[in-house]
């Protein structure tokens, strides 16, 4: 199974690349961010007929969407928002696979350099929902931009700045108690000394193509599902988005029901 995930950075004016590439490579499940668009405003070239597909935003800020495979869910999924769920942040499915029920869910957290609060009681509730998860025994993936860098590791050491957002101690913390809640940051387990592990990269002198970047897109899923993804690679050479593709393979021959 193929897990996808990308902030595109409107998706009107990155729909050919958007199309090119999920025809590309056929994702099991896509998870976009950053629309930028109200949901009769997507373009119709990414309405596929083998894909259950919900877009959940608004006209010119935020968005985000899940696109389902046929193949992997036969009936239409129900898509649904948490009640912390604000300015079209975040939408979750239940996919009924057959090796389980698996929650899945694209996040697009505030940037919080307009209101940093907001972005602090959007993580706050984001992780009463792992914990919620976790407690359930429920396997989930949590995929998007989480617009924190999780270590001075996940950003180039020319971009580290202590009191800069995205880098705060108390973001971070809060990051890795979500991840505590039973989550494996997938792109960091399978790469772990990886010092040049960017998925963002400022739009100006060259910064993606120097890879002076942060890391802020993830793959997040519990344990059991972690550990039958095999890969969980950065497309960086793919459009012209600020953020590059994540795309995780995973294993789905063997259940991941809790203990197995």
């Amino acid at each position: 199974m193929k897990l996808a995930t990308w902030n595109v950075n409107g998706i009107r004016a990155r729909h050919a690349q958007v199309h090119e590439w999920i025809e590309r490579e056929r994702p099991d499940v896509v998870f976009l961010q950053e629309l930028k668009a109200a949901s009769d405003h997507i373009p119709i070239t990414l309405q596929f007929d083998d894909y259950w597909s919900y877009w959940h935003g608004g006209k010119g800020y935020s968005g985000v969407s899940l696109l389902v495979n046929r193949r992997v869910s036969a009936d239409r999924p129900s898509f649904e928002h948490p009640a912390f769920d604000y300015e079209n942040r975040i939408v979750t499915a239940m996919l009924k696979t057959g090796v389980g029920d698996l929650t899945v869910a694209s996040m697009y957290v505030p940037n919080g350099g307009k209101d940093f609060q907001a972005k602090m009681r959007f993580l706050e509730a984001l992780d009463e929902y792992a914990a919620a998860s976790q407690a359930s025994g429920q396997a989930v993936v949590l995929c998007g931009d989480l617009n924190v860098a999780r270590t001075d590791l996940d950003v180039h050491p020319k971009e580290r700045k202590p009191r800069a957002i995205g880098q705060l101690p108390e973001e971070r913390a809060l990051l890795e108690r979500i991840i505590g809640r039973g989550l494996v940051d997938v792109g960091r387990a399978l790469d772990p000394d990886n010092d040049g592990l960017f998925t963002w990269w400022a739009p100006w002198r060259n910064m993606r193509q120097r890879n002076i970047g942060w890391r802020l897109d993830y793959v997040l899923a519990s344990a059991p599902v972690a550990a039958r993804i095999s890969t969980c690679t950065v497309q960086k050479e793919i459009g012209t988005s600020d953020h590059a593709p994540v795309m995780a393979i995973l294993d789905d021959e063997s259940t991941w029901a809790p203990g197995t």
